[in-house]
């Protein structure tokens, strides 16, 4: 007699491991990485360099905060928790999805460029959050995207997941492009 599949048995099981493990491991892979490669101080960011590649990456990182903002909010809106709108139309769900499309592309040269020109770092408590947050944020990329497309997860982890990424774009924002902008200072932390 063959044992019958319950609705968290059998194949449910394998999309919760994969929205497990496969973020943790492009997580842990650019952890490794950027501790494993030799950081190159003279990195240039779309031809600045120095202080000037750190001010253009704050202004870029400033976009994409308030980009993440507008992506929360039509988040929100689709799922009818936006106070006060009428139902999302169509058009709102396919902006959603662009707009975090664009949001990843426009944040891999910030990355690309912390990442090569620095590696992961944790000389100081905000650089160090900064380091492991921007290792976390593009494993939950690929978990939201691991989510979304599993029919068989709690309804309750697309939105955590979602709110995982602005709240990672946020906090790198704060612990380095609100610094760089403020004088190397933020608060709660100190100059370094």
């Amino acid at each position: 007699m063959r044992a019958q599949r319950g609705k968290h048995g059998g194949r449910s099981f394998v999309p919760a491991v994969c929205a497990v493990l496969v973020p943790v491991a492009v997580g842990v892979g650019i952890y490794l990485f950027g501790t494993h490669h030799t950081p190159n101080y003279d990195n240039g960011l779309f031809g600045a360099h120095g202080t000037a590649a750190v001010d253009l990456k704050a202004r870029l990182s400033t976009a994409l905060l308030g980009l993440a903002l507008v992506q929360l909010c039509l988040a929100l809106w689709m799922y009818g928790r936006m106070p006060g709108a009428r139902s999302a139309p169509r058009s709102v769900r396919l902006g959603h999805r662009v707009l975090g499309f664009l949001v990843l592309l426009f944040s891999l040269p910030i990355a690309y460029h912390c990442l090569t020109t620095y590696g992961i770092e944790t000389t100081s408590p905000r650089v160090a959050i900064h380091s492991f947050t921007g290792c976390a944020l593009y494993g939950a990329f690929v978990a939201k995207v691991i989510v979304v497309r599993s029919r068989r997860l709690p309804g309750w982890l697309l939105p955590a997941v979602g709110a995982l990424l602005v709240l990672g774009v946020a906090l790198l924002w704060y612990t380095a492009a609100l610094w760089a902008l403020n004088g190397n200072s933020v608060p709660g932390f100190s100059s370094v």
